[in-house]
């Protein structure tokens, strides 16, 4: 029983996986993430361990090294077959060897071999990646160290041909192995503050300007759900520009030969333009239905399923669409259906209908084949004067993220998606790659998060105007050049940032001066720019995190290009990939880290046992309660009204008789009974008005149109 508790799998085998230690290194909104991963083999025979987790999918992997005893071997980077072949081979001949590799399939999971770790021998291997923190609609700044590793679901038709990572999940309480985790960050500006899902010990400042800090991750992790960090600072929104020296030992004119420069914009709109938010558009909703999204929300939230929170989230959506858009909601499993045959007007009798099919809506539709019903939708015809605007709720357990990726970027032009993960372990490629190539926003629903305040933030996103002409534009001295190593930037919205690398060729000058990056771009037929001013002097101490980060851009655009071009010189731009990947030390969908220990001494003998190292899963949830506000939510009319009924007054806790007798007889009941859900939901629930501030804004609108009423209302606002 002792045995169960920390050194055995559901399998009852062994585990060699003993502890994992996670420090990471945050420089304003950029972060270095140092995982060691220590293995020791308590058997009585050799062992190969396989251990299968999950990484960012926009993250650089750009370290990977192993020490044995007194040895300490540094990986390099190779062709992935070539990597893979010498790992065999390593193994044949009694080698200690290890391999870190990229799933074919998504590039948010990597899988770990370390091989021929004899009886009693211990192993410690540390892999490095660095990755830019995304910006949350609070100012926060974003990390996530995926604990969760949900299994993959792969439709029929790629089983066969493109075979899953094998996935050994059991319940977190079962995990063998334990975490520490570590933080420091430092920024030009004060940290605030620095939030997390999980529990912390209290934030120790550096100095006495509070720019650097410090926080731990507190004892007793239960791996019940991904660590997630939200590092605030004071004036978070400001413009920078990085500039990193290129590498002495690389070639000049080659991207790690020349210097990189980083721009962080924030463009603000003003506040005119604003106010105006889009009264048309077509929303296309589309919701996963599989099994897993009968899963908990969250792993310490037990009485919230996926589904359910979902369901809640297309009422509140359905609520506060504007009149006159349209609008569809797409369900999809192994297969997928529609509530109705073509998106439709918005009006209180299509708002009604969707309604009673979302409120029994249910995980039952299989597997999680999101590829066909994208398809479905993009064949649709765009509505004129109505720019469609593309919702997807879900927890991301698919196993074709690459195609469906390649998918969003050639309909790019004809919607914006916008993306939420549902859950512990939601796939960072699927829902990150789908906002970004679908020129949208992506949300993580998490820990303690509510899924509706976090996608009412993405609709008020998707009502913003929409940016058009966007280019960008570089003052530099004479014989400095800049090659835009990032895509071009499709999209623009009020207060998120916009980031652009580019490689700085010819003869750059560290005491050169005056450069700048504009970013120029058209809005409700005005024209704007956000221009940030730089200098050529290097930044220190960045060692080259920005090259590295620019090389995964690359390297990630050369993969989707070479896909697109399927069959058509394959081996060229597979070629182009390694190389880069070499190159630049970053890992790639064609290249592998592989670690041969040669100086071991004598052969490990005996047959090789395979182990595979278990990630937390899932729970079994319990059952909800209806929220309040949800249930006057519930109430509101499509016009944005409320009706003078028993039901809102037993929302309001108040009898029939009481709400009729406080009305005053000039003004009309459902005038009254808008005014006194709007008092409500400013009394009552001002914690969650992101979820219900646009329909109240409706509300409110309609209020005013009620001319005859005007004079008679004021007094109640």
């Amino acid at each position: 029983k002792m045995n169960r508790c920390g050194l055995l799998t559901a399998q009852k085998n062994p585990v060699p996986l003993k502890s994992v230690e996670v420090e990471l290194q945050v420089k304003d909104h950029v972060a270095t993430v140092i995982s060691t991963l220590n293995y020791q083999n308590k058997e009585d025979k050799p062992i190969e361990a396989l251990f299968v987790f999950p990484l960012p999918g926009d993250a650089a992997v750009c370290h990977f090294s192993a020490d044995i005893g007194q040895t300490h071997i540094v990986a390099e980077l190779k062709e992935k077959q070539q990597a893979r072949e010498e790992y065999d081979d390593a193994l044949s001949s009694g080698q200690q060897a290890f391999l870190l590799e990229e799933s074919e399939q998504s590039p948010d999971i990597f899988s770990l071999s370390v091989g021929s770790l004899p009886p009693g021998e211990s192993a410690s291997i540390r892999l490095q990646y660095v990755i830019e923190l995304a910006v949350e609609a609070d100012g926060a700044l974003r990390f996530c160290l995926p604990a969760v590793l949900n299994p993959r679901y792969q439709p029929q038709a790629q089983k066969d041909t493109c075979p899953g990572v094998p996935v050994s999940s059991v319940p977190a309480s079962e995990i063998p192995y334990s975490l520490s985790f570590s933080a420091r960050v430092s920024s030009p500006r004060p940290v605030s503050k620095v939030e997390s899902s999980c529990c912390l010990e209290p934030l120790q400042y550096l100095n006495t300007d509070h720019t650097e800090a410090a926080v731990k991750l507190a004892a007793g992790h239960k791996f019940d759900r991904d660590v997630e960090l939200l590092i605030y600072y004071k004036d978070a929104h400001q413009p920078s520009a990085v500039v990193e020296a290129g590498q002495d030992s690389a070639q000049p004119g080659t991207l790690m030969g020349d210097p990189v420069v980083m721009v962080s914009l924030y463009p603000e709109f003003p506040e005119s333009v604003m106010s105006k938010r889009a009264s048309c558009g077509e929303f296309v909703f589309l919701l996963d239905r599989s099994g897993s999204m009968d899963c908990p929300t969250s792993n310490w939230n037990q009485q919230e399923t996926r589904i359910s929170s979902a369901r809640d989230t297309l009422l509140l959506l359905l609520k506060s669409l504007p009149m006159g858009c349209y609008f569809n909601i797409y369900g999809f499993g192994s297969g997928y259906d529609h509530i109705f045959p073509k998106s439709v007007e918005y009006s209180e009798k299509s708002m009604e209908e969707a309604l009673k099919k979302v409120e029994v809506m249910q995980a039952d539709l299989g597997g999680t084949e999101i590829l066909q019903p994208l398809q479905h939708i993009y064949s649709q015809p765009c509505i004129s004067n109505q720019p469609r605007q593309l919702f997807v709720f879900t927890d991301g357990e698919v196993g074709n993220t690459k195609e469906v990726l390649d998918l969003v970027r050639k309909n790019a032009g004809s919607h914006r998606c916008f993306s939420f993960g549902i859950g512990e372990g939601a796939s960072s490629a699927l829902i990150n790659g789908l906002a970004q190539e679908g020129r949208g926003r992506a949300q993580f629903i998490t820990g303690t998060d509510r899924m509706q305040a976090k996608v009412m933030q993405s609709l008020k996103f998707a009502l913003q105007p929409v940016v058009k002409d966007i280019s960008v534009t570089w003052d530099l001295p004479k014989g400095v050049s800049a090659t835009v190593l990032s895509p071009p930037i499709t999209t623009i919205f009020q207060g998120q940032r916009s980031l652009v690398y580019a490689q700085l060729c010819g003869k750059v000058l560290s005491s050169q001066t005056d450069c700048s990056v504009t970013v120029n771009y058209t809005l409700a037929d005005h024209p704007y720019e956000s221009k940030q001013q730089f200098n050529l002097n290097p930044a220190k101490d960045t060692g080259l995190t920005v090259h590295r980060l620019a090389a995964r851009i690359l390297i990630r655009s050369l993969e989707s290009e070479e896909r697109e071009n399927r069959g058509k010189s394959d081996e060229d731009m597979k070629r182009k990939v390694v190389e880069l990947s070499v190159q630049s030390g970053v890992s790639s969908h064609h290249t592998a880290f592989i670690a041969v220990n040669k100086d071991n001494g004598d052969a490990v003998k005996g047959p090789l046992v395979r182990r595979n190292v278990p990630t937390p899963g899932a729970s079994v949830p319990e059952q909800p309660r209806r929220d309040p506000l949800l249930q006057l939510v519930s109430l509101q009319k499509a016009s944005g009204c409320w009706l003078l009924d028993a039901a809102l007054a037993s929302v309001l806790g108040k009898t029939s008789e009481e709400v009729e007798k406080s009305k005053p007889a000039e003004v009309s009941s459902e005038v009254w009974a808008t005014i006194l859900a709007l008092i409500w939901l400013h009394g009552f629930k001002m914690e969650a008005k992101d979820e219900w501030e646009l329909l109240a804004v409706k509300a409110a609108s309609w209020v005013h149109a009620q001319n005859g009423n005007m004079s008679r209302m004021s007094k109640y606002f």
